[in-house]
């Protein structure tokens, strides 16, 4: 069995072709839809598949009714395939960039905290030595960005890490935590008090993040911390938009990550209460997939990025950031 053979035994027999062929099959589950993809006959398709089961020695698809499924086996196969895959497609792509004289393209997602503080300031500065880089942004919650990471969709993600993320498929670069602040209309009564405890504003509406997210956890935490019931008068919502136009509207109270209220504070939308606020979200960082290679163009984007949180954050930013591996 090749499964027991070196590693260079494995590469001199693996076809490009037949790894063409396990990502079809995964993405199609059914071999004749898989062979049309690839402009290959069924009978072509079996045959390609079974010589390359017959090379690693398992069984990679268990053949149903109704079309094939990835084995144990088969997964692993699929992960790797689109690893290799991917990284073909990315030399291609570097290559016509660079022959046309150009560093290429460079997709990145951020949360919100950073994408309105650091990653406007990278971005400028990128073009500013870099024009001929396309550059492509994308503002989400750290799920959802990470997702379109293990995609492909994205290059790099300025995002936070949790337990559900595997880690050992992805590169971390700390940049700084993120703290709360709350925030309220101008001209609300309760920014005529010089100071604010928490029991001032225990009983206020509150515009705060949906349960189960990790700065509403903490937010009530900051509040039990403080022997008080957490405010029971709240409106749920991520929507920063939905949030503004409510704190217009209303004495609301919300929470928001300090650099993203501070953000709304200098455009006048929004006032900041001199409210000791306990509560911060686990530190962000730059984020990638430990299976790629940057390309030129993401080099030089992680590049500006640690220059900019060392700019933007100060004794916020983590030291491992002037140091990070790569």
């Amino acid at each position: 069995m090749l499964l027991t053979s070196s590693p260079s035994a494995m590469r001199s027999r693996l076809k490009t072709r037949q790894l063409l062929l396990v990502v079809a099959l995964a993405e199609e589950g059914n071999i004749h839809r898989a062979a049309a993809a690839l402009n290959m006959t069924q009978p072509a398709a079996s045959k390609t598949l079974r010589e390359l089961e017959e090379t690693l020695g398992v069984t990679l698809f268990t053949r149903e009714p109704r079309g094939v499924r990835p084995t144990l086996y088969g997964d692993a196969i699929i992960r790797h395939a689109r690893a290799v895959l991917g990284s073909i497609d990315q030399a291609q792509e570097e290559l016509v960039a660079l022959k046309s004289g150009r560093l290429g393209h460079v997709s990145i997602g951020a949360i919100t905290s950073p994408g309105v503080r650091l990653l406007p300031a990278a971005v400028a500065a990128v073009k500013r030595l870099h024009a001929d880089i396309r550059i492509s942004v994308e503002i989400d919650s750290s799920t959802t960005l990470l997702e379109r990471l293990s995609q492909d969709k994205l290059d790099i993600v300025i995002g936070r890490l949790s337990a559900e993320h595997d880690k050992v498929q992805l590169r971390y670069e700390p940049l700084a935590s993120e703290p709360a602040r709350a925030v309220v209309r101008a001209g609300h009564p309760l920014l005529k008090k010089k100071k604010l405890s928490l029991s001032d504003a225990q009983r206020a509406a509150w515009l705060v993040p949906p349960t189960g997210s990790v700065l509403r956890h903490r937010f009530e935490v900051m509040f039990q911390r403080a022997s008080l019931a957490p405010p029971s008068n709240v409106v749920e919502t991520a929507a920063i938009l939905f949030v503004t136009q409510l704190l217009e509207q209303s004495d609301m109270i919300a929470v928001l990550a300090e650099d993203v209220a501070r953000y709304y504070e200098r455009h006048g939308i929004v006032a900041m209460l001199p409210l000791p606020m306990d509560c911060q979200m686990d530190d962000f960082g730059i984020v990638t997939r430990a299976d790629r290679l940057y390309t030129p163009a993401a080099e030089v984007m992680i590049d500006a990025l640690r220059t900019a949180a060392r700019n933007a954050y100060d004794d916020q930013a983590v030291a491992a950031i002037s140091t990070g591996t790569r």
